[in-house]
């Protein structure tokens, strides 16, 4: 959400960026949304004028009646004032009821307003226009066939799928044997990653109320991403940034505890509306997964400098597992609305031959901080909006197919990589039951 200052003095720098992310249907909202500030802010002088008359006026009253011991016409006189300020509260009322409906009105219009994007950002329609910038390690083209993700998982007794379907319905899984700790090895491995840069583990809730929901993300995505429990004001979390970040919801930290720098894991839950295409089946895109998550809050002039750390800390993470990706930068089309920049890690899937997601990096400037009302304190003693960022580190299942396929051998083994192997009892490659 942008600041209604901000606005108000740039309305074609805000139209402009409206254009850049292919959202003219929202170009009217700029003018509503002054319009209404307009009419919000006439109501609130005019209240403040009414309630400094009535201080006035009250004073005139007690003055009058104190006069009317002695003379009965300053009590008709107090009287007239009286039927004055009951005029004025009638009209105060309807002022201050006018105000609270204007404030609604526009916070829910500026919630749809995108925030101002980073003059970097390439200028695209959606994602078939992101950007590659560059590559790390060396893709792999085996000589032998690899089989489908589940295939290779179900080698060692490691997916049940069926089960899982009778159980939950599509989008689920069952996770068995070897496969499973693998799972759990990845995740471990990657929260003593991220401790290792000096990162402080978190477990946060799983749930959250709205309020927390409508301040990290926007109407869009939390209508196709979020489980709500029904009956109460309460979401199953999509990814640990949004119970995160919410953490500090309505606080000031003072300008010396900043930045934080917090690692969280978490299962996520996803509608995932929408078909995704034959390669998406198996465990490419389901309803429930586990995730290790890095999150910074900081000052607005680290924010860039962090956001080179963290999308730095994905690629590290990847090699370290002898998995070549690359960083694909986000245009300004396939930005969620929140985001200033944000660039995805992409794994290499030897057997498409072709690269995909496992990780997204993503400063959101003081979007979040705005919403949900995370300051500091400056050295000053002002108070200042923070800036927050995010960044996946492992998210399995799915890095898990990006892991068997480049780990696979064409006996069928996985090669454990070597860091890797204290979180598998020592295991050095895993051998397939059948």
């Amino acid at each position: 959400m942008l600041d209604i200052k901000f606005i108000r003095e740039n309305p074609d720098a805000v139209k402009e960026n409206i254009k850049k992310k292919f959202q003219d249907n929202k170009l009217p909202l700029v003018d509503e949304v002054i319009a209404l500030d307009a009419r919000r802010r006439a109501a609130i002088a005019e209240a403040d004028q009414l309630r400094a008359a009535r201080n006035t006026l009250s004073k005139q009253i007690g003055m009058l009646m104190g006069q009317g011991k002695k003379d009965p016409a300053k009590l008709q006189e107090a009287e007239a004032v009286k039927r004055q300020v009951k005029e004025q509260a009638d009209r105060l009322a309807e002022l201050e009821k006018q105000e609270a409906s204007l404030e609604t009105e526009l916070h829910g219009k500026m919630l749809l307003i995108p925030q101002m994007i980073d003059p970097s950002v390439p200028i695209g329609r959606d994602d078939g226009e992101n950007v590659e910038v560059q590559r790390f390690g060396q893709p792999k083209t085996p000589d032998f066939p690899i089989p489908y993700h589940t295939e290779i998982m179900e080698s060692f007794d490691g997916i049940d799928m069926d089960a899982a379907g009778r159980v939950a319905g599509n989008g689920f899984y069952y996770l068995l044997g070897d496969i499973a700790r693998l799972h759990e090895a990845v995740l471990a491995y990657g929260r003593d990653f991220m401790i290792s840069k000096g990162f402080t583990y978190c477990i946060p809730p799983f749930m959250i109320h709205g309020n927390v929901v409508e301040g990290v993300m926007s109407q869009t995505d939390m209508d196709g991403m979020m489980y709500k429990i029904e009956g109460e004001d309460l979401y199953l979390i999509g990814t640990s940034e949004h119970s995160m970040i919410g953490r500090f919801i309505d606080q000031i930290l003072p300008g010396e505890k900043l930045p934080q720098t917090l690692t969280s894991y978490s299962p996520c839950f996803r509608k995932e509306k929408g078909a995704h295409g034959i390669e998406e089946r198996g465990i490419y895109r389901i309803h429930q997964f586990e995730k290790q998550e890095m999150i910074v809050v900081c000052k607005p002039e680290e924010s860039a400098d962090w956001y080179e750390k963290l999308w730095r800390y994905s690629v590290e993470l990847f090699q370290s597992l002898d998995i070549p990706v690359r960083q694909l930068e986000c245009c300004s089309g396939d930005l969620a609305d929140l985001k200033v920049k944000s660039c995805d890690i992409e794994a290499w899937s030897p057997r498409q031959q072709k690269f995909f997601e496992v990780c997204s990096c993503s400063n959101l400037g003081d979007a979040q901080a705005r919403r949900l009302r995370i300051r500091y304190r400056d050295e000053n003693g002002k108070t200042q909006l923070c800036h927050t960022l995010n960044n996946t580190c492992v998210a399995p299942p799915r890095m898990l197919i990006a892991f068997l396929e480049n780990n696979l051998q064409s006996d069928g083994t996985v090669l454990i990589p070597q860091v890797l192997q204290p979180y598998m009892g020592g295991t050095e490659k895993l051998t397939p039951r059948h």
